[in-house]
């Protein structure tokens, strides 16, 4: 449990605190602005079952699997969504940054790429990870091209990986950071930070 000891993640327009339960209620807000649990590629929790949702990420942070954190907005707090670190393997060392999902009035404004550059500076240079999984849905082309932009290389599609709550196959997408290539995807994120001072809109 050391390798995922819970640890706030602070930028210039994110936060990334652990998540903890009681953050239910602003988070069933956040996903209702856009309401991307209706996105048939995605598996974002609806208000409904954001309980449900935060029990299930705790209890995998208590099984060693699992960091989940809540993104807020720096400075007044608001809650814009959530990620995690997932698929954790602390003896090689190397994890995924997944299940992230953030409100749609926060998209495009630098909060994924501050967000990512936190969790992946953690990643690399505190846990000393040798690489980072970012991984997709065939179908989520938005994700697709972020992860893609944020300097990530695509290491392959697992066909027919997972079967999707609404009983569809998923192909997954798999992107990876290796340790080698951390510090140029580093300077990559902080030259397209520099365009959001304050929150503007990305080119």
């Amino acid at each position: 449990m050391a390798f995922l000891e819970p640890v706030t993640l602070t930028g210039d327009i994110v936060v990334l605190e652990p998540l903890r339960r009681e953050h239910a209620g602003e988070l069933a807000t956040a996903v209702s602005d856009g309401r991307l649990w209706e996105l048939w590629y995605t598996s974002v929790p609806s208000p409904d079952s954001m309980v449900a949702d935060i029990d299930g990420k705790l209890a995998e942070h208590a099984a060693g699997t699992m960091l989940p954190f809540t993104v807020r907005r720096a400075g007044t707090g608001t809650a814009l969504g959530m990620t995690t670190y997932c698929h954790v393997d602390a003896a090689t060392p190397r994890l995924e940054i997944g299940y992230t999902w953030t409100a749609a009035s926060a998209q495009r404004t630098g909060v994924n790429t501050e967000s990512k550059l936190l969790l992946l500076t953690h990643a690399f240079e505190t846990l000393a990870c040798i690489a980072v999984e970012l991984r997709t849905h065939w179908h989520n082309a938005q994700s697709r091209t972020a992860i893609a932009a944020l300097g990530a290389k695509q290491d392959g599609v697992l066909r027919n990986h997972r079967r999707q709550p609404d009983g569809t196959l998923r192909d997954t997408v798999v992107f990876s950071i290796t340790d080698a290539e951390w510090p140029t995807v580093r300077t990559g994120l902080r030259h397209r930070l520099a365009r959001h001072r304050p929150l503007t809109p990305e080119a």
